[in-house]
């Protein structure tokens, strides 16, 4: 079974969890579509590197996934907030069960804005966590409840991405990425 995972990029989202995200869970043979939620498919992240979508959100909104990511990044955590189509996404995708994921600051900026998080274990960056109501902060590297999964920041990326490998394709999956990644 081939599994579909959409990851969204905003100018200033973070370059390591960003790229982490796409190379762990392509080398997992998950399909996985980058998508622009601004007005062009260039972007630039937080500290410079340069990323091209591979499409814009806006024309990928009635398609099905089985995982969303959402990169932190301040700045683009803050664009993916005020984001309103990718607000119902990502309502629609909680609603479904299907999951849903955000590292750094995106939990806390974007999730929770989106009203997905209520009564929720999560994680974020921690020194956006005073930030957090109506959830349970839990101050470890990735959480997991239910089809939400969470994670502070770049130094989690690798953890939060094979994760999100194991909760889209399991544990065997998982075990091989890990060890072809010398982890």
């Amino acid at each position: 079974m081939t599994f579909r995972a959409l990851i969204t990029l905003a100018e200033g989202i973070d370059d390591l969890q960003t790229v982490t995200l796409i190379d762990v869970l392509r080398r997992a043979k998950v399909e996985v579509v980058v998508a622009s939620i601004e007005a062009r498919r260039m972007l630039t992240c937080a500290r410079g590197t340069r990323l091209t979508a591979d499409a814009m959100l806006v024309d990928l909104l009635a398609q099905p996934f089985d995982l969303i990511v959402l990169p932190g990044g301040a700045v683009g955590a803050q664009h993916l907030a005020a984001h309103q189509p990718l607000q119902q996404l990502i309502k629609d995708q909680s609603a479904a069960g299907r999951l849903f994921a955000g590292i750094a600051e995106s939990p806390a900026l974007a999730l929770q804005t989106f009203g997905v998080l209520r009564q929720r274990r999560m994680t974020c960056l921690p020194t956006v966590s005073n930030q957090l109501s109506g959830c349970n902060f839990v101050d470890q590297p990735v959480v997991v409840d239910g089809n939400c999964i969470t994670a502070q920041g770049s130094g989690a990326a690798l953890e939060f991405a094979l994760t999100l490998v194991e909760q889209l394709c399991g544990k065997a999956t998982r075990s091989t990425v890990s060890g072809e990644l010398v982890v």
